[in-house]
């Protein structure tokens, strides 16, 4: 019993001894998610929902995001794509088709990389939507 008990302790120890050298390697290293994230710029373009408005996913997560991805470079850490499924008060109408987010290091390299390349962006919506999308620019806080 005396020999369970020492082995269990030992265990113990050394699992919140590993726990807490993580911990400090993640911080040390900066590979903590929430705190690498916190820096970012987050570019959302959200496409409203309206009667008649049509959106084609596949074109606009095959051949849009990608290319808009590739002007932003090495300032892009990721990029999403969502489709509305339902607005969050039942039966009520879908407040958005789609969203497409950027995350990004910096606002002025992201302006810098959009500007020149604008007019080619906006010439691609018709290939896969005819709504304006509604653009917000935020920091990301948590």
């Amino acid at each position: 019993m005396k020999c369970k008990l020492i082995v269990s302790f030992f265990l113990l120890t050394a699992g919140f001894t590993a726990f807490s050298q993580e911990k400090e390697s993640r911080k040390s290293t900066g590979k903590n998610t929430a705190v690498v994230e916190k820096a970012l710029v987050k570019v959302s373009i959200m496409y409203p929902y309206a009667e008649g408005k049509t959106f084609n996913m596949e074109y606009y997560e095959t051949r849009h995001m990608p290319m808009v991805a590739g002007y932003l470079g090495s300032n892009l850490v990721k990029y999403t794509i969502e489709k509305g499924l339902a607005s969050g008060i039942p039966n009520q109408p879908l407040p958005f088709m789609a969203i497409g987010t950027f995350y990004v290091k910096s606002l002025s390299d992201y302006q810098a990389s959009i500007g020149p390349n604008r007019d080619a962006i906006r010439a691609d919506f018709p290939n896969y939507t005819n709504i304006s999308p509604v653009i917000l620019v935020s920091e990301v806080v948590k």
